[in-house]
């Protein structure tokens, strides 16, 4: 079978959505989504939990751009773990953004959050 099942895409989204909603994230590159943040207009102290939730409810099995199987992390925090990347459309933001995060002991990693420039980002 090929990897991530459509059954594995929303354990992860589900997941995802528990962590963000606990505000379990962790940034895994600070500056980076600092700067893709305020490129979209949001303040990261401020917003960051409501952006990930709106993106969250607006993702499903079918926005997912990452790749199959899912590529594996080589950042200290998150090393070898599954990166989980969407792409997708939201009221908050006017372009597509694309978002990749990881998962680890009930939190969210936010690995990037910026305007989606192909299918692949």
């Amino acid at each position: 079978m090929e990897r991530p099942s459509h059954k594995e895409l929303n354990t992860k989204l589900h997941a995802a959505m528990s962590g963000v909603q606990e505000n379990r994230i962790i940034l895994v590159e600070p500056r980076i989504i600092v700067a893709h943040a305020v490129e979209l207009g949001y303040s990261i102290q401020h917003e960051l939990q409501q952006v990930m939730l709106e993106l969250l409810q607006h993702t499903g099995p079918e926005h997912y751009a990452g790749q199959r199987p899912p590529q594996k992390s080589y950042e200290t925090r998150i090393h070898l773990l599954d990166l989980w990347a969407f792409s997708v459309t939201c009221p908050t933001f006017e372009p597509r953004v694309y978002y990749k995060f990881s998962l680890k002991n009930d939190y969210f990693y936010l690995v990037s959050l910026h305007v989606s420039t192909s299918a692949a980002d």
